[in-house]
């Protein structure tokens, strides 16, 4: 199951943000190498706060995690700006109520591997972004931003994702890294559908879900809640 805790919920879920923190240390630490904070055999830092939200695939029973997207609305402080400013050249129009910061992105292989044996090798990703594209569509986002290596266009582009570059830079770690913005709307949230091969919603929201100020009720598509 696909579902978004967000910050008056996080004192019942913090098994779930536990694991999330667990995956974090394991992909881009362990596995990527890459110099984030690490406490014990977790990975946090100053932008999982009470602004930011998770997108989290995990079993129904919420024991077991496969991946997760951290959001943040780009009007607070955000990686985009606080860190990679040059991938973009601090655009102020990727500032704004509507426009949110996808971070910390991952799946873990080796579960999904083990409980989907029949999902191909990289198909995680695509699922991923498909709950991503509801959820954004739920919140009242518009647009989309994420910065990332050159690799995962690869990624983006099978999943049927389009985008539009905003720079790149290096100085970041041995690849450069770039910057992109991707449009929200139910024309993209159909043509990814068709591209992966689901035809219905598959993110649950909580009966908590609060949404973005603003929320336009035609934009959201039909998702089921749980309490």
């Amino acid at each position: 199951m696909f579902t978004l805790i967000q910050s008056q919920d996080f004192a019942h879920n913090l098994p779930l943000l536990k694991a999330a923190f667990r995956l974090r240390k394991k992909v881009f630490h362990d596995q990527l190498g890459w110099d984030v904070p690490i406490t014990g055999n977790m990975e946090f830092d100053e932008y999982d706060n009470d602004k930011v939200q998770y997108l989290m695939w995990c079993s129904p029973d919420r024991r077991t995690l496969y991946g997760l997207i951290r959001l943040l609305p780009t009007t607070a402080p955000t990686l985009l700006y606080d860190v990679f400013g040059a991938t973009h050249n601090h655009a102020p129009e990727l500032i704004g109520d509507d426009i949110l910061e996808g971070t910390r992105m991952c799946i873990d292989d080796d579960l999904i591997a083990r409980d989907f044996p029949t999902l191909a090798p990289g198909a995680g990703f695509n699922f991923l972004f498909l709950a991503l594209c509801e959820v954004c569509l739920a919140l009242g986002a518009r647009r989309m931003v994420s910065n990332f290596e050159p690799a995962m266009s690869r990624v983006y582009r099978r999943a049927g994702l389009d985008y539009v570059m905003h720079g790149k830079a290096d100085g970041y770690g041995a690849r450069p890294v770039c910057c992109a913005s991707f449009e929200v709307s139910m024309q993209v949230l159909a043509k990814m559908r068709r591209s992966i091969g689901i035809d219905l919603p598959v993110v649950t929201l909580p009966k908590t879900f609060q949404r973005l100020p603003t929320y336009t009720p035609a934009a959201v598509p039909n998702m089921a809640l749980s309490g």
